[in-house]
């Protein structure tokens, strides 16, 4: 507001009316405020927001542009939002990219690098002293704590592969969802369940913050390799700030970045496939 009272002045100081200084769409869409937001990556809204921003900041310093950032409650919200027309771009867990894709239209731009690498591993833990030689097989009627279900590691690729044994994970365990990673993480650790869902980024970094140690949880489901989170854009973005917005994603370090990210590649139509046909699957998608 600030920048836009200033060049208002400016304008009328050289003798242009305000509407003339208004008037072009490029001018005044240069001025609107990108409106990024971020899932709930961190225990606290406040964590996300003191992680990601910088790298929001950096964005909006790249298109000259001002901004502002939501960090949503849950998985799904950032989707709703998206969906809706409430965001321009966001940062979003696989899953979901892959609804926001699938109901709105939305893009991905890029896939964040996690030292290096543009996937990772949804995984199950189990408690220390578990005795299970085969899984699931030998946890049938144990504890298990799934994540919320807008969770691509901690809901949606567990169940889809339960699903591929023939195991309805409702009734073949003693069943809940909808925590966050870390309380899953804690919550086996301290022996309140004796199952949780997680993926492997989370549980390396719970360990090297000496928040859980590495004896008290062993895994004993991984999938197959998953993307990494996507930058995302709503579908009716303007293709030039579309463009450039990839462009300076595609163009940033780790300086910028949450610890362990060290970039981002750019996303392809292939790239989140695997999400959508687990979410198909499941039924958490139409089939078209």
């Amino acid at each position: 507001m600030l920048a836009l009272t200033r060049r208002a002045a400016l304008g009328a100081a050289l003798g242009a009316p305000l509407g003339a200084v208004l008037a072009t769409p490029a001018l005044a869409q240069s001025r609107a405020p990108l409106r990024f937001a971020v899932g709930p990556f961190q225990p606290t809204a406040g964590d996300t927001r003191r992680a990601f921003e910088p790298f929001f900041a950096h964005l909006a310093q790249r298109l000259g542009r001002p901004y502002e950032l939501t960090v949503t409650t849950d998985w799904a919200g950032i989707a709703v939002a998206m969906g809706s027309g409430q965001v321009d771009a966001a940062w979003m867990g696989p899953w979901g990219y892959v609804l926001a894709h699938a109901r709105a239209g939305a893009e991905a731009l890029a896939t964040v690098l996690y030292e290096g690498r543009p996937t990772y591993h949804a995984i199950i833990i189990a408690r220390e002293g578990v005795n299970i030689a085969r899984f699931p097989e030998d946890a049938r009627g144990m504890s298990i704590s799934f994540a919320d279900a807008g969770s691509t590691s901690g809901w949606l690729i567990p169940h889809h592969w339960f699903q591929t044994q023939g195991v309805d994970p409702r009734t073949f365990f003693r069943y809940r969802d909808g925590a966050s990673h870390a309380a899953n993480v804690i919550s086996v650790a301290s022996g309140q369940v004796d199952l949780a869902t997680d993926f492997d980024r989370n549980l390396n970094a719970m360990i090297a913050s000496g928040r859980v140690r590495a004896e008290q949880v062993r895994v004993v489901w991984r999938s197959a390799p998953l993307p990494n989170d996507a930058l995302a854009a709503r579908r009716d973005l303007d293709g030039a700030t579309r463009a450039a917005l990839r462009e300076a994603a595609l163009a940033t370090g780790a300086e910028v970045l949450p610890p362990r990210y060290t970039g981002w590649v750019a996303a392809t139509p292939e790239t989140y496939a695997p999400i959508e046909a687990a979410g198909r699957a499941l039924g958490r998608l139409r089939t078209s």
